[in-house]
């Protein structure tokens, strides 16, 4: 057996099965390339569903993680840490927000944004104890926690795992007329990805984003964005929903707040919505622990510039405009997307999407992909055009075969 079949092995024989990896074991890594354990490099075309942004080791997020681990990792909430305040403080201003809860997982993150919502439904409000509603999207993709999957329509993510939470409605994606029907007195708050990634990378229709915004004003609810996979830089604006102007009630933010380095999640809110907590009614022990604060600052500096978003847009018209090149040859259904985030629908005849992932591997580029044909492409933030012309030219050497 090979390093790579020894190792698939062990973790098919010590590991549950919730994922389907493509067989490549990777051992090393550093900006836009990995190199598995045979020594193959492969170019990263997926930057962990965002949470790689900045790139496999980014020098500026390894040196602050660095600096940290020599002083202090972890107090728990049960005191203060010389991080923290700092850190809610910018992230608060990259979000023109008031308050910050930070967690660890996008998940967290999401169950917290569920949680305050409907307290602030109760105690805000005033919506009568037990009745709180929050209206969601259908193919959304907003974690697999217990609750979340509950209005999830995900028969993969959902089946087998009930009884589920109620509380909530689930409408279809970028139908404004649907969700303002769904919106009644009861209702809490409207929780949407501004461009559903797990769905393909759908991008709502103009409009839909602004008119989400000026409903919930109207009927005083909370519009949350998450924006755990399209936030931070990768559609080319700090956050995904500027490009429409919309500023949300409340975000949800992950992935890339950590830098690729440590599981660092949060809601950003005003002092409003995040106000209504009190000691003990929520909380995390590894949530905004020092090690995180200090990677996520880091983070927060290199968006603060702005470099990092105008590549993204730069970067990401250049691979749209070549995606449309495939678009017109057959090769390809469909194309969504926006900055440096595409979701391609393979034409069948080309053959699966899982079947384009695996040649695109033996070509040396990792993708994944989602929904029977479509594949997802999502490079670092710093990947060079060099590097992303000839990601795109393995994917058109495949797909036109």
């Amino acid at each position: 057996m090979t390093t790579t079949e020894r190792c698939i092995a062990a973790a098919e024989a010590h590991s549950a099965h919730n994922y389907h990896p493509l067989p490549v074991v990777v051992a090393t890594a550093e900006g836009a390339w990995m190199t598995d354990v045979e020594g193959r490099r492969y170019l990263d075309m997926l930057a962990g569903y965002s949470a790689l942004n900045f790139g496999h080791g980014h020098p500026r997020l390894l040196d602050a993680a660095k600096a940290q681990l020599e002083r202090v990792t972890l107090t728990s909430r049960a005191f203060h840490h010389d991080r923290f305040a700092e850190f809610c403080t910018r992230l608060a201003e990259l979000c023109a927000m008031d308050m910050v809860l930070p967690m660890n997982t996008g998940a967290e993150a999401v169950e917290t944004a569920v949680k305050t919502a409907r307290k602030w439904g109760y105690t805000v409000k005033g919506i009568p104890d037990g009745r709180a509603k929050i209206v969601v999207a259908d193919n959304n993709f907003h974690g697999r926690t217990t609750t979340i999957i509950s209005f999830s329509t995900d028969t993969e993510a959902r089946d087998d795992f009930g009884p589920y939470t109620p509380g909530f409605e689930i409408v279809p994606y970028g139908d404004l007329a649907a969700l303002e029907a769904a919106v009644d007195a009861d209702t809490v708050a409207v929780l949407l990805e501004p461009i559903q990634g797990e769905a393909g990378v759908l991008v709502p229709p103009p409009g839909y984003l602004p008119g989400v915004q000026e409903l919930a004003r109207s009927r005083n609810v909370l519009f949350i964005a998450d924006e755990i996979q399209s936030g931070l830089g990768r559609t080319g604006r700090t956050f995904a929903c500027e490009h429409e102007g919309v500023v949300p009630d409340m975000y949800v933010l992950g992935k890339a707040l950590g830098g690729g380095v440590v599981p660092v999640s949060a809601v950003v809110s005003s002092r409003e919505v995040l106000g209504v907590y009190g000691p003990g009614e929520h909380g995390s022990t590894f949530g905004g622990n020092p090690l995180a604060c200090a990677v996520a600052l880091e983070v927060i500096a290199m968006l603060r510039t702005g470099e990092f978003q105008e590549r993204a847009r730069e970067l990401g018209e250049h691979l749209h405009r070549e995606l449309g090149l495939l678009a017109g040859s057959g090769a390809v259904d469909a194309i969504r997307g926006r900055g440096l985030w595409a979701g391609v629908d393979v034409n069948p005849s080309r053959g699966t999407g899982r079947a384009v992932c695996e040649q695109l591997m033996a070509r040396g580029v990792l993708v994944k992909d989602t929904h029977g044909s479509t594949i997802r492409i999502a490079p670092p933030l710093v990947i060079s055009k060099e590097d992303l012309d000839w990601g795109l030219e393995q994917l058109r050497e495949v797909v036109e075969a």
